[in-house]
């Protein structure tokens, strides 16, 4: 239908150079399959990254180039794919330049994608994702990315534009009509008069809206991305300064800067072009796959004009509620189905509000779920496990793509400290004043060994691989020779092991650089070293009947990060050798 888009060669495969965070081992690109492929229903999460949330203008060298060069560098890293493997990209954020997409993934590597760009207010990354999604769900694409970002101002949001129709002018009108403009930042009007419209019709108290900040604030103590983590009391909360009542300052989310990344791919790709591992790991975007509406990822862009003043409907409730129902409906499940939610929490008005949107709980429901902790660990669901936006922060191009990371990383039970108990199925949901609602559910496609949370060892994991008691050996030696062997390798190296059938596979991060060096499974420590292997060439590799440079050559392990780390990788495995002379 349309023309002048033609990439690469005669036979569809990118013919430009490899992106700068390539390796040299060979990939698989999606578009060098066949086009008689039959487009599948199914999508998949291969993988994901973000930065860590940061003040404004903390960081003098973190602009959004640099945001994005991170957080796709972690997604493809993650998904076990070159950047020469995407198709499409669609890239989200509000306050930039028309073109910031393309100019952020062009250092990135210039294959000659079609780069769309995409603003939705505080749901611009879910929507970002949700375009992503429908060009594999229709069979357009086989690989996307979704890219959100954003640098943002210190303070509270404001118009930029005052020569120009504001997008939220019938909102305030509407808001307006049942209460009086008050000091203050309209948003935390909008959203603390749906709070004071449930007190008054609920007799929901001051303390449901600060135990839901205490929650997420506590919560965000174990997130290493999250731009606040330090705990505060409920008397702490409540005595914090207001910005529009019931709502003190700690119940707000900040601005904040920052980038996630998913890759998303097709059924085909998973199976004919990502490795075992990553297979492994892959997060399935659940719906029915008969359906031929945009299923698994719902977008609705309503208005509530039901002749109805109230204040609830203006941030969002009514379409929330619409788009999980339909999200339920399509999935054959219910909320009982979910044990983990990412929420948009930019107030905690919000977040009570959407308990009973969502269906977690009846309407009028909300404080008793709270004063039940049923929002947090050891009740019925875990709200916001990541801190939410009130700790974790919101970049608002950035937010719904994190969500999306912190759900993928629960179900595959990868989320360390975090880690809810029994992580099956996820919920997420993101909202845009104006106004956007999406909302979806992720499952892993294998179902993986429930894990504990807290910190994982390597004598929990692997089970029944070969190669797994090298690496408690080697936790041994780092236990034993310390800074000595972090000096020698000074890098963090990455293992996933490919399992032979009927295993499960392993990923291991040794850490040789940070304060805590060890032997971790299934970490989101960042590795300058990724390599793929199987259990019997890696087992090969730490008994010394295969080196590191045998393997490469002979393709039976692939990297991607830093080729000096890779040298030392030798180093290590001698000194794992030496180590074991001596038992």
């Amino acid at each position: 239908m349309f023309g002048g888009y033609r990439r690469g060669g005669t036979d569809g495969t990118a013919a430009v150079p490899q992106s700068r965070t390539s390796s040299r081992r060979p990939t698989t690109s999606a578009a060098a399959m066949s086009d008689k492929t039959k487009a599948s229903n199914d999508v998949f999460v291969l993988g994901v990254g973000m930065t860590k949330f940061e003040k404004p203008g903390r960081r003098a060298d973190f602009d959004y180039p640099e945001m994005a060069a991170e957080a796709v560098t972690k997604a493809l890293t993650d998904a076990g794919v070159e950047y020469t493997a995407v198709e499409q990209a669609y890239v989200g954020y509000v306050y930039g330049d028309s073109t910031c997409g393309q100019r952020a993934l062009y250092p990135v590597g210039m294959t000659g994608i079609p780069i769309i760009n995409v603003n939705n207010n505080c749901a611009t990354g879910s929507s970002a994702l949700y375009l992503a999604f429908q060009a594999i769900r229709g069979g357009q694409t086989h690989c996307a990315l979704a890219l959100g970002f954003e640098k943002m101002q210190r303070g509270s949001l404001s118009s930029q534009f005052s020569d120009r129709t504001n997008p939220m002018d019938r909102h305030v009108e509407m808001m307006c009509e049942v209460t009086d403009m008050e000091a203050g930042p309209i948003t935390a009007q909008m959203f603390g008069n749906a709070g004071r419209e449930h007190m008054a019709k609920y007799g929901t108290t001051e303390q449901h809206f600060a135990k839901i900040a205490w929650k997420n604030h506590k919560h965000s103590v174990d997130n290493p991305y999250s731009q606040f983590r330090d705990e505060y009391s409920l008397e702490q909360i409540l005595a914090a300064p207001t910005v529009h009542a019931p709502l003190t300052k700690l119940q707000c989310c900040p601005t904040s800067d920052g980038g996630a990344a998913a890759i998303l791919v097709s059924r085909h790709f998973l199976e004919r072009c990502a490795g075992a591992v990553a297979r492994a790991r892959a997060v399935r975007v659940l719906g029915r796959a008969d359906d031929h509406r945009p299923a698994k990822l719902t977008l609705r862009e309503e208005l509530h004009e039901d002749g109805e003043n109230r204040c609830t409907p203006i941030v969002g409730y009514d379409m929330t509620r619409l788009a999980a129902q339909r999200l339920f409906d399509q999935a054959g499940l219910t909320p009982a189905d979910v044990q983990v939610v990412e929420l948009h929490d930019c107030f905690s008005a919000n977040e009570l509000i959407t308990y009973e949107a969502l269906g977690l709980c009846p309407e009028g429901h909300a404080g008793r779920m709270i004063d039940d902790g049923d929002n947090t660990y050891g009740g019925k669901y875990v709200v916001n496990p990541s801190g939410g936006l009130i700790s974790k922060g919101h970049p608002l191009g950035a937010t719904g793509l994190a969500q999306c990371a912190e759900l993928c990383w629960q179900v595959r039970g990868e989320a360390e400290r975090r880690q809810v108990a029994g992580a099956r199925v996820g919920l997420q949901h993101n909202i845009g004043l104006g106004g956007a609602a999406v909302v979806a559910l992720y499952k892993m496609e294998t179902e993986q060994p429930v894990k504990s949370s807290g910190v994982v060892t390597a004598h929990k994991d692997g089970a029944g691989l070969k190669s797994t008691p090298y690496f408690e050996k080697l936790q041994k030696l780092i236990e034993q020779e310390g800074k000595a062997i972090v000096d020698k390798i000074g890098g963090i190296i990455e293992f996933r092991v490919s399992p032979p059938p009927g295993r499960n596979a392993a990923r291991w991060t040794v850490d040789l650089k940070s304060d805590e060096p060890g032997v971790y499974a299934n970490s989101q420590r960042r590795a300058g070293l990724t390599l793929e292997l199987s259990d019997a060439d890696l087992t090969r590799l730490f008994a010394g009947e295969l080196s590191p440079e045998q393997a490469y050559r002979q393709q039976k392990m692939r990297y991607m990060g830093d080729t000096g780390l890779a040298f030392k990788l030798r180093n290590l495995v001698e000194t794992l050798h030496g180590y074991r002379a001596k038992l």
